[in-house]
Order: C-alpha cells, then sequence, then structure tokens
C-alpha cells in the first residue's frame, strides 16, 4: 500500500483531526453558552435557597410578631408570602452571582504559566 492511499483512508476514517477542530477546543467559542448555563443553574439554586431563607424568615416573623393562627393565617402568611418573595429575590440574586461570576471566569486566562525551578 503507498502513502498517498494510506492518507486517503485515513482522512476517510477522519483519524487525521483538522486544526479548526483543534482551534475551537483551545480557544473558547462557546462562552456565551457556558454563561447562559451557569446563569440558569444559579437561578435554580437562588431559588431554592431563597425560598428557604422565606420560609426561615416567615416563621420568624410570626414568632417575633405573634401572628395570630385563626384557620391558618400565619402558615398562610408564611407560604403564601415570605416563601414566593424570598424565592424570587434568591433567583434573581442566583443567577446575577453566578452569571458575573462565569464572564469573569471567561476573562481569566485558564492556563497558568508553569512554575520556575529553584535554583540549587
Amino acid at each position: 500500500m503507498n502513502a498517498d492511499a494510506l492518507l486517503i483512508y485515513r482522512a476517510l476514517l477522519n483519524l487525521i483531526a483538522p486544526p479548526v477542530t483543534h482551534h475551537k477546543a483551545v480557544c473558547g467559542q462557546d462562552e456565551p453558552m457556558k454563561i447562559a448555563l451557569l446563569a440558569l443553574l444559579g437561578l435554580a439554586l437562588g431559588t431554592l435557597g431563597g425560598a428557604a431563607l422565606g420560609i426561615g424568615a416567615g416563621l420568624a416573623w410570626v414568632e417575633i410578631f405573634k401572628t395570630t393562627s385563626f384557620e391558618g393565617d400565619s402558615g398562610m402568611l408564611v407560604f403564601f408570602t415570605f416563601m414566593p418573595t424570598g424565592a424570587a429575590i434568591g433567583g434573581i440574586g442566583g443567577a446575577l452571582l453566578f452569571g458575573i461570576l462565569a464572564i469573569r471566569d471567561a476573562e481569566i486566562a485558564i492556563e497558568r504559566e508553569p512554575m520556575r525551578q529553584r535554583d540549587r
């Protein structure tokens, strides 16, 4: 088998990666997708955390201000006022925080310079 035929077979089998693939993998052209996905993750985690903190704040409110429990008023106050408010604030805050962190991470160089050996 001659060298030309071997190169054709390698090209057909895609054993030689084109330099464009390497360029896309190294240069990180998918940064907007990474930022969007991290912002969505921050939204989900922030919503859960904010809802939990909202429930805690609502329970504290009920205990401190002695809200009446007639026909479940205190429970409705906590779960229909404090929990959605905390979830909204936490979701927006988490999405902004994770989005800003993703944007800043995209600006930072990923590869670090190798450490120099100390002279002995």
